[in-house]
């Protein structure tokens, strides 16, 4: 059932580290496992160890980096497990979604079935995406969300594709869904328009307290542009500064619901003009309304649905910044994201003394020629 290095190991380890003693207590082994990603720069890294209660500096993240954090439930008791990947450069690395989104990070195992005949416990597994947004960059935000929460999306339809393959003899090993009936109430008006992200997802706007000194009128498109993504794909929604205690332990909170299970508390904000914190399921869109522009015609927009509308009035507001790939640029080793002062240093020399050596070769090949031609 693993299909990777780090599955196998993480399976292995958890063998280790149980040693038959939940066998004896029937207790429940829960794994979950938490993707980030977001914009470039936007500060990943600093809310995870903060998340996590690291006091460690953070560093620009390479590519993709996995950790994992561990909490005990109570005294004397097994340590629930969160796998936590977060991957770096913004939209430029996003094919690499395939690594942490696979059939096992997101399947609820029955150990008796799928691992063993001697024991009957259940591990349950399950995959949250955390999207972290830098509300500082506007004009980089919408193209940004968008490209990633497509790779993703589209990875789990395949992964769920490839599920629906499986032979019926793993049928007991299940795949989670994370629907319409998982995050609204029956009586919900905004059932039959929302299209719920394949698995519980947290959008986290990061930078707040840049946030905080732009315009109001502009404060208000990008709030409510976002609670707009946020409540159409059944998602929570929350503001946040690593400057700032108070928010860092609102958002700790909304981080360890996903990762350890635990409440993710009551508050709630809507007003623009303040920190947002909007739980999945308790927004609507008569309370978000309608695009907050008045120098355009709604109409001239040629919005085909109202996700629609809202990209092109926030593209209105704030024009989006052509993202450059990494297949783009010619040269990936020169990507700031990867500096290492001392390599490139004397990868700047090396080149230069590369260039002065071509030099030298050319006037002593055009040397030959001239005494050729004598």
């Amino acid at each position: 059932i693993s299909d990777t290095l780090w599955e196998l190991a993480a399976a292995e380890v958890h063998s280790r580290e149980s040693g038959g003693v939940e066998e004896d207590r029937g207790e429940t082994v829960s794994e979950r496992t938490v993707f980030l990603m977001g914009s470039k720069a936007g500060g990943k890294t600093s809310i995870l160890l903060r998340c996590l209660d690291r006091d460690e500096t953070s560093k620009p993240t390479l590519a993709l980096e996995y950790t994992f954090g561990r909490r005990a439930r109570g005294h004397n008791t097994h340590k629930d497990v969160a796998h936590l990947w977060e991957l770096g450069g913004g939209t430029s690395l996003s094919d690499l979604v395939q690594i942490p989104i696979t059939p096992v990070s997101i399947s609820t195992f029955l150990y008796a079935s799928c691992h063993s005949t001697e024991s009957f416990l259940s591990f349950p597994r399950s995959l949250s995406v955390i999207l972290i947004l830098d509300l500082s960059k506007p004009n980089a935000l919408w193209g940004t969300m968008e490209k990633l929460l497509q790779a993703t999306q589209a990875q789990l339809e395949k992964v769920t594709a490839q599920r629906a393959e499986k032979p019926k003899a793993e049928a007991k090993c299940q795949m989670p869904v994370h629907s319409i009936t998982h995050v609204l109430p029956k009586d919900h008006p905004d059932r039959e328009l929302i299209r719920p992200f394949p698995v519980p997802l947290l959008i986290i706007g990061s930078k707040y307290d840049t946030f905080q000194e732009f315009d109001s009128n502009k404060k208000k498109v990008i709030s409510k542009a976002l609670r707009f993504i946020a409540h159409y794909y059944a998602a929570s929604l929350i503001f946040t500064s690593i400057k700032s205690e108070s928010l860092m332990s609102k958002a700790k909170s909304f981080f360890s619901h996903l990762a350890f299970g635990l409440d993710r508390g009551k508050t709630v904000c809507y007003e623009s003009a303040k920190p947002l914190i909007i739980p999945a399921g308790s927004d609507s869109f008569s309370q978000i309304g309608s695009p907050p522009i008045n120098d355009v015609d709604m109409s001239s927009l040629h919005a085909k649905t109202p996700k629609d509308l809202w990209k092109k009035a926030y593209e209105h507001v704030f024009p989006q910044e052509v993202v450059q790939s990494l297949r783009d640029l010619k040269d990936p080793a020169k990507d700031s994201q990867y500096s290492e002062p001392q390599i490139d240093a004397m990868r700047t020399q090396k080149d230069q003394e590369l260039e002065q050596y071509k030099r030298n070769a050319a006037k002593s090949w055009k040397g030959l020629d001239l005494e050729t031609e004598r």
